[in-house]
């Protein structure tokens, strides 16, 4: 890749600010500001993320532009034929040391991580065939309903399908989460941890639009961001509310579910995020994996006789995961593991792990429990 003054500088200025803030903030500021053309704000987005995907290989005393080189050389080399990379240097370089306490490193696992990651739409409920044809270079799932895989290069919010709510921008795990979820028309549900909604916009459809989903999130500004993409989708069985995440809930409304999609490391994530690999502690791991714990317990609370509860996170650490799964259970034993629903028919297990290498998404952990009647 030729990196012309302009272009290598907005690179230069991206790492740099990358050493105290999170990568991809950092390239939004950087590309906002600059005046680049939308060619060249491509190729700084790849080259940024190209860098620390294969940080793990650079000599730190070698120039920036000589990383670069030797970076963009490693990916073409690995997506000509993966092979060529060793398992070796992979399990040595690609993450940190620390991560093996935490994660069954596999060579599959780290190609996945290693390679570029594929961009997945969610269409509207039943249109996925209908919007793949109009986007083109799109193919529909084999399995999950309405999920697309984007090959393409246009600018996809500037489409026509997208501000018409036509499709969302969203990884194929996270829809896979709601389809666990499994919520049936008329019923309530509470996405605890809602963020920018995307799956709270999801659980409304597959509501068939009837019912409410209750969304909540500690910060206005992205309960803010739901309000415009539910309103581009056309979908308004909703109810946004900010909670803090303590135990004092945002309602006394008992609900048939309860969605815990809870902020954990994105360890699932880092296939997209290469970055975090090299900012993300093992006090980090530690730190979220009792917030988990503490965020399932109070939304808990809100799960009716009867109800559902899904936990799900982002991320494969077994802190994150079955550590906080299996200390759930034994604090709170009227909540009893339930297999959840997919796509074709139930899960075998309460619990699931979405690999990265099987899905081609992120990374994801869900268990599902029910309150006993009792």
């Amino acid at each position: 890749m030729q990196l012309a003054g302009k272009v290598f500088s907005a690179i230069t200025e991206v790492i740099h600010q990358a050493e105290r803030k999170p990568a991809d903030g950092a390239l939004r500021e950087v590309l906002r500001s600059g005046p680049l053309h939308p060619e060249e704000k491509a190729m700084v987005s790849r080259a940024v993320f190209t860098f620390f995907r294969w940080l793990g290989w650079m000599n730190p005393k070698h120039a920036l532009r000589g990383q670069l080189e030797h970076a963009f050389e490693l990916a073409e080399t690995f997506n000509a034929d993966n092979r060529k990379v060793p398992d070796r240097e992979l399990m040595e370089k690609a993450l940190p040391a620390w991560v093996r306490a935490e994660v069954t490193l596999t060579p599959a696992l780290l190609r996945e991580l290693q390679s570029e990651p594929r961009l997945w739409l969610r269409a509207r409920f039943g249109t996925g065939t209908k919007v793949a044809e109009k986007l083109q270079d799109t193919e529909p799932h084999v399995t999950i309903p309405d999920a697309l895989w984007y090959r393409g290069w246009q600018d996809l919010y500037l489409t026509p399908e997208f501000h018409a709510g036509a499709f969302e921008i969203q990884d194929l795990s996270s829809q896979i989460v709601s389809y666990v979820c499994d919520p049936a028309p008329g019923q309530t549900w509470w996405d605890a941890c809602a963020g920018e909604g995307g799956k709270t916009l999801h659980l409304c459809e597959l509501m068939e639009k009837k019912g409410l989903v209750w969304a909540s999130d500690p910060a206005k500004w992205r309960l803010d961001v739901l309000k415009r993409r539910a309103a581009r989708a056309k979908v308004f069985n909703y109810r946004a509310k900010i909670w803090a995440r303590t135990e004092q809930l945002p309602t006394r409304t008992k609900f048939d579910g309860v969605l815990v999609d809870a902020p954990c490391t994105g360890m699932g994530t880092w296939g997209r995020n290469p970055h975090a690999r090299w900012t993300t502690e093992p006090a980090d791991v530690a730190a979220l994996a009792e917030l988990q714990g503490k965020i399932l317990h109070s939304a808990a609370d809100a799960v009716k006789p009867g109800g559902k509860l899904v936990y799900s996170v982002c991320t494969l650490t077994q802190s994150e995961t079955v550590r906080v799964a299996d200390q759930f259970e034994k604090s709170r034993p009227e909540f009893l593991p339930a297999p959840g629903k997919f796509p074709g028919g139930d899960l075998a297990s309460p619990r699931i792990t979405l690999l990265p290498q099987e899905w081609h998404s992120n990374g994801m952990f869900v268990a599902v429990w029910r309150r006993s009647s009792g």
